[in-house]
């Protein structure tokens, strides 16, 4: 399956807040919120297609209202979207999530698109008052009145976490007739299923391994999709993970190990396990058959091409700034999926 245009390039950050390797600085949070909101600058004048923004609410990430972030990005870019990746939808009230985007839509001028996910912590379940017990219910009921206030601007609806509404005006509306809304999908089918019986876009985060192992994911969603009725024209894959970009294969490797490395050891420590990936474990997980984005520009073509194959996405979004990687060298990548990188793509995706 093939896209009906061509792929859609873009960029996605989680605003880690982890000390450099080399310099054991940690940046402030005001100074990495700057930092995303020039990256995104760049990547809409760069021509890049969509610009993303996490959710955490931990000290040790800058940012826990994209909207928020995204809104102060579109007063300086002009024409790239603008998603949060992910919002975490099981602990946050559906119809401010709709209204918080629906205002960001008018601000943008219609770039506001959202993909909610269930996040890779649990912080938020005690911090707004949910019961970690009911995780699976929360999320499904949720996108269940998310996706019908983006429907309509009065809404019936009864559910049992939430407060019942009774022909509830839903304000504002967005420019677009509908917010674009997509699933996050990590490693479940289920999460999968859900979403192409939904009809919501599907949001694959990709971080290694071989990549021909992720299309039982892609073939769930679309089947599960035809099976509920949805218009196969209207359903949309998105491969993202983490990328670095240099002028060679090896010397793409050796700068972001470190960075990959140091990302992976605070994560892991955050989970209570103190691992760290060696070097030799880099380099096979990194290696030309895989699906981490890490090379030349000509090997990231080849991996994003090979993955397309398998896939048939309609786009791909790039991590590149964890770690604690210095925004110079974020800077740089940018470039590079955007001049070498993306066009290339284009070309051979477009129909």
């Amino acid at each position: 399956m093939q896209s009906a245009n061509r792929m859609e390039i873009g960029v996605y950050s989680l605003a880690d807040l982890y000390p450099n390797p080399l310099t054991g600085k940690t940046i402030s949070a005001k100074q990495r919120i700057e930092e995303i909101i020039n990256a995104a600058k760049m990547a809409d004048e760069a021509g890049l297609d969509v610009f993303g923004v996490g959710e955490h609410h931990r000290l040790d990430y800058a940012v826990s209202s994209p909207p928020v972030v995204l809104s102060a990005i579109s007063q300086v870019t002009k024409r790239i979207k603008l998603t949060s990746a992910t919002t975490v939808l099981n602990t946050v009230d559906p119809v401010r999530l709709f209204e918080d985007f629906a205002t960001l839509d008018l601000i943008s001028n219609g770039r506001a698109e959202i993909i909610t996910g269930r996040g890779a912590f649990l912080d938020s379940f005690p911090l707004f008052g949910y019961d970690i017990n009911t995780y699976d219910e929360l999320f499904h009921e949720h996108i269940d009145l998310l996706l019908k206030l983006n429907e309509k601007e009065l809404v019936t609806w009864n559910g049992r976490y939430r407060p019942s509404l009774n022909a509830a005006e839903i304000a504002p509306r967005p420019i677009q007739q509908k917010i674009p809304i997509w699933v996050g999908v990590g490693g479940t089918l289920k999460s999968a299923e859900r979403a192409g019986r939904l009809g919501t876009g599907l949001a694959l985060a990709i971080l290694g391994g071989d990549p021909s192992l992720y299309k039982p994911f892609i073939d769930q969603y679309r089947e599960s999709a035809a099976e509920y009725g949805h218009v196969p024209e209207n359903l949309k894959v998105a491969v993202t993970g983490h990328a670095y970009i240099s002028k060679t294969n090896e010397q793409a490797k050796e700068e972001f190990y470190l960075y990959h490395s140091n990302y992976w050891h605070h994560l892991n420590l955050q989970q209570g396990v103190n691992k760290t990936f060696s070097r030799e474990e880099f380099d096979q997980i990194s290696g030309k058959e895989s699906a981490l984005f890490v090379g030349s520009s000509e090997q990231i073509i080849e991996k994003i091409m090979r993955q397309y194959e398998l896939f048939g996405h309609q786009r791909f979004m790039a991590q590149m700034d964890i770690g604690g990687m210095p925004y110079k060298k974020v800077v740089e990548n940018i470039e590079r999926l955007a001049m070498e990188i993306a066009p290339v793509i284009r070309k051979e995706t477009r129909k």
